[in-house]
């Protein structure tokens, strides 16, 4: 298959008259500027590649706006927490791919291609496990299969309720896993869709709060593929607290000292970093994984974006709770709380003449397909023909400049989502439509 695009966003920017000749396994082989759109498929708009999806709990989507009730005490991450807990406590393996599948459509429309599923809910809501261990895990990939997306998926370790030890609670008796429980469910997984292009199965860490020592040490090194391994880490104060307390050291800081943090890692959110985490964290080559609208939501506070990219750091992007499932809102909101927090405008651009939507799309998309495991990010050859082809036939995308597109496309459209999708080399949503 080849492709035409009078204007495409390349690894080295914008360039004119680009042919992209696409392999039938969906792969890249061949990136032409200048080309000519003899009998090709031509593009009708600026063409960029697709967004990879880099943390997201599907089923908390089922909740999303239903927490913004003030009750009888300050509301809080904690308080939210409860419930989070309760949703999860009614959610079977049927009515999950239903609600994921319905989920994922809806991140395919708004520009995502792939999702990583950060996924903790195993057992079933009585806290015993399923004849099929990883059956809820199966509902999540099908879901993702089903609505054409791309798909990490990442079951989750979680064994206590606090980083001192305490045992589980009876509302967290769903997520109960032992190390040995965790990759037997990945280890079954994998051999399920072993082959399958558009899933790959890593393994996660709910937390250190949810996670001991020792357990994280063996499933951090328990993966000879080398395939993405996530975790949660200083999302909120109190748990920088709560971990100092408990190994001595700040959650970031342990994972640095303790384990060989590599390009395979993404740390979630990692909100609540000192200078010397945030620069030893950028050394690497891990990617942190920012979900701005859940972190505003749940009033987390904000991550130290500008340092850490001068630094050369990693990133990616997420909807983790599903408040928003649009790429372009979460790339907003990760400039615009820097821009309230330091008074300061093109905060993300960190060299004279730099586009801030250039530099915020670009480092998402590359960071975000590393954290899934997937060679997609960018249009190049070797990389999946994962993209976007945005809608320019009116509003601020209308005759904009190249150097202007992705500004305005973060920035300054008010229905930010891509006209035409595409997943491995098939079109996935056509004029604003899923086709799943």
């Amino acid at each position: 298959m080849r492709l035409f695009a009078a204007m495409a966003f390349l690894p080295g920017g914008w360039a004119p008259d680009v042919g992209l000749e696409v392999a039938p396994d969906g792969t890249i082989v061949e990136v032409q500027v200048g080309a000519e759109p003899g009998d090709t498929e031509v593009l009708d708009g600026p063409v960029l590649a697709g967004m990879p999806n880099l943390h997201a709990h599907a089923f908390q989507r089922a909740m999303a706006g239903s927490a913004e009730r003030r009750g009888a005490a300050d509301e809080d991450f904690w308080l939210w927490r409860g419930a989070m807990y309760a949703l999860a406590g009614t959610i079977e393996p049927d009515g999950l791919y239903e609600l994921a599948r319905g989920v994922y459509r809806e991140m395919l429309v708004a520009g995502y291609t792939a999702v990583a599923e950060f996924h903790y809910v195993h057992r079933d809501p009585r806290g015993a496990w399923y004849a099929d261990k990883a059956a809820t895990g199966r509902a999540l990939i099908e879901a993702a299969k089903d609505a054409g997306l791309a798909i990490a998926l990442l079951p989750a370790l979680y064994m206590q309720a606090d980083a001192a030890g305490t045992p589980l609670a009876p509302r967290q008796r769903r997520f109960a896993t032992s190390v040995d429980e965790l990759l037997a469910i990945r280890d079954a997984l994998r051999d399920a869709y072993d082959g399958d292009d558009d899933v790959v199965v890593g393994t996660a860490a709910h937390s250190l709060r949810a996670v001991s020592a020792a357990a994280l040490d063996a499933l951090a090194d328990d993966d000879a593929r080398g395939a993405p391994f996530h975790i949660h880490v200083a999302e909120q104060e109190r748990e920088v607290a709560e971990v100092l307390a408990a190994t001595g050291m700040r959650p970031v800081q342990f994972l640095l000292e303790r384990h060989h943090v590599d390009a395979r890692w993404c740390l979630v959110h990692a909100t609540h970093v000192d200078d010397a985490e945030r620069a030893a964290l950028a050394r690497t080559g891990a990617v942190v994984g920012l979900a701005p609208t859940t972190e505003a939501n749940l009033g987390d506070g904000l991550f130290p974006l500008r340092a850490y990219l001068a630094d050369g750091g990693a990133l990616g992007i997420g909807s983790d709770s599903n408040v928003s499932l649009s790429p372009v809102e979460e790339l907003r909101w990760l400039e615009y709380g820097q821009r309230l927090a330091t008074r300061r405008r093109v905060v993300a651009a960190t060299v004279d003449g730099e586009s801030c939507g250039e530099v915020l799309y670009a480092r998402a998309a590359v960071g975000g397909a590393q954290a899934c495991g997937f060679a997609a990010g960018a249009l190049a050859p070797g990389r999946r023909a994962d993209l976007v082809v945005l809608d320019d036939r009116h509003g601020p995308l209308a005759g904009a400049p190249p150097g202007e597109v992705l500004d305005r496309y973060l920035f300054a459209t008010d229905r930010a989502a891509p006209r035409h999708v595409m997943v491995r080399g098939r079109w996935r949503v056509r004029d604003g439509v899923a086709l799943r």
